[in-house]
């Protein structure tokens, strides 16, 4: 059981609830701080006192004035008028990331909502109750108004959701569950919508893909320096200490523990002096990835226990601040840097995969190619991956260079930051899919060079590798190979090998 405090979820945790089936609950000290913040509000309400968002209109309606009779309408209307996404859902991973985001920055006690509404969410969290959540139509400032009033849409028992492998109502889904759809008070569809949680769901989910490709990108690679009797003097320690990243030492140190025993790997002057910079420079390719990579997860720990909404309530409601937390250009910097990370595992990836098939590069059978000329082999394998490159390229320019006004002019800049993640997370599948490529290219290699002389654990990737794809022995459609291998490459975490990845 995971406990939610608004302040101590970590990328760890979230992986547990999303990928592992972990409950959540609420700390009590959260829930107090939430009750004493929703105490203020009532106060504000019963005083009727001028605060944005609690007795006001939202965005240019900021200065029309509500009726204290008419709050419920207000955030009725809210809700519904705001779920204007479009498009294809988020995957559920991420929608159900978004519920448990969301409950984690409302338990901060800043956004005066009740207790019973955040455990509400955190029913849908343990019940797998995921709402349905367009992709499209969010600007990412004024938070992700689109896609979480989706989310809110649930709480109140509209809309719809996938539940039990079926995508149902709302609430019918609540009904199964004993649940009942929760009338919304003062702020209280305000404090749902007002944040950055679609945005910073699809980074979360992004990221940890992110980063187990990374090291996925390390071990193929180990794999392909072997089918190209690659030179292996090119990751000894002192070169990387001489540079002095410490994430291209450690990509350079895993790639020689990968090896280590290798009978396939030459050293300097044996077969050539040095090799191109797709086999010779991945410690600082793949390291500089790793760079950006680490600064990701440095801001997504940051953001996933941010308090996101607006107005933020001070000091027992003395002090309700209006401001603008809800801006995402944190989260959508963050999202570009990753999007220029992976595309570039990815495009080195596509550059070794030419180096095995092109026989003018290697020693190899054309084309990897059992008959060359009757069967050609990997050659169009080639052609796959460098479209895939190709489309990240577009795709990696960054989103949050990018602002349109809204709301009348009142919000006139905005950061762009969910269409960044969500183009992030396209780049990531895509680049698994050339890593697959990579990766059978890399097994044709190996068996042609003798699997007996591989390294002990490249061998056993190998090995595993092999019982999803079999070995070219005549033209076949490798469509299905690729996916099937970057289907597994996806889950392939939960196995022994990349478990204990790092070098402890």
């Amino acid at each position: 059981m995971i406990t939610l405090t608004g302040n101590s979820l970590t990328l760890e945790e979230m992986k547990e609830v999303l990928f592992r089936q972990q409950k959540v609950r609420a700390s009590e000290e959260s829930i107090k701080a939430a009750a004493k913040s929703r105490q203020a509000v009532e106060e504000i309400v019963s005083e009727e006192r001028v605060v944005y968002g609690i007795t006001t209109g939202f965005g240019k309606f900021s200065d029309v004035l509500i009726d204290k009779e008419n709050v419920q309408d207000l955030q009725l209307n809210l809700i519904r008028s705001h779920a204007c996404g479009v498009g294809e859902p988020f995957p559920e991973v991420v929608a159900k990331a978004m519920v448990l985001l969301r409950a984690n920055a409302l338990l901060k006690g800043y956004s005066g909502i009740r207790p019973v509404v955040i455990d509400m969410l955190l029913e849908l969290v343990n019940k797998d109750i995921i709402p349905v959540i367009p992709q499209q139509g969010s600007l990412g400032a004024s938070g992700d108004l689109a896609p979480l009033s989706h989310l809110a849409l649930v709480l109140i028992g509209e809309g719809e959701v996938f539940y039990k492998g079926e995508r149902i109502d709302a609430h019918e889904a609540l009904q199964q569950e004993g649940l009942l759809p929760i009338t919304l008070e003062a702020k209280e569809g305000l404090a749902l919508i007002n944040g950055t949680q679609a945005m910073t769901a699809m980074g979360v989910v992004g990221y940890l893909e992110a980063e187990q490709l990374a090291y996925e990108s390390e071990l193929i690679a180990s794999m392909t320096i072997e089918g190209l009797n690659g030179i292996i003097d090119a990751f000894a320690e002192e070169i990387q200490t001489a540079r002095g990243y410490q994430q291209q030492i450690d990509t350079a140190a895993r790639i020689r523990k990968y090896l280590s025993d290798s009978l396939l790997t030459t050293q300097q002057g044996e077969l050539r002096v040095q090799d191109a910079y797709s086999l010779r420079c991945i410690p600082q390719v793949h390291g500089a990835s790793w760079q950006a990579l680490d600064y990701v997860k440095e801001k997504l720990e940051i953001e996933i226990n941010a308090a996101t909404d607006n107005p933020l309530i001070f000091k027992d409601g003395q002090m309700v601040i209006s401001g603008g937390n809800f801006h995402g250009q944190p989260i959508a910097f963050t999202m570009d840097f990753m999007k220029i990370a992976v595309a570039e595992l990815a495009n080195i990836s596509e550059r070794r995969i030419e180096r095995l098939v092109n026989p003018q590069l290697n020693d190899l059978p054309p084309f990897l190619s059992p008959q060359p000329g009757l069967q050609s082999g990997a050659m169009i394998m080639q052609y796959a991956a460098a479209s895939l490159v190709s489309e990240n390229k577009t795709l990696a320019h960054p989103a949050s260079v990018d602002s349109i006004p809204s709301s009348a002019n009142q919000e006139d800049h905005v950061s762009m930051g969910t269409i960044a993640s969500r183009h992030a997370y396209q780049i990531i599948q895509n680049a698994r899919r050339v890593l697959a490529i990579e990766m059978i290219c890399a097994m044709q290699a190996v068996e042609y060079r003798g699997v007996d002389k591989m390294a002990s654990q490249t061998k056993n990737f190998y090995t595993k590798g092999r019982e999803q794809v079999a070995s070219i022995k005549k033209d076949r459609i490798f469509s299905q190979d690729i996916e099937k291998l970057a289907q597994w490459l996806r889950t392939i975490e939960f196995s022994k090998f990349t478990r204990n990845l790092s070098l402890n």
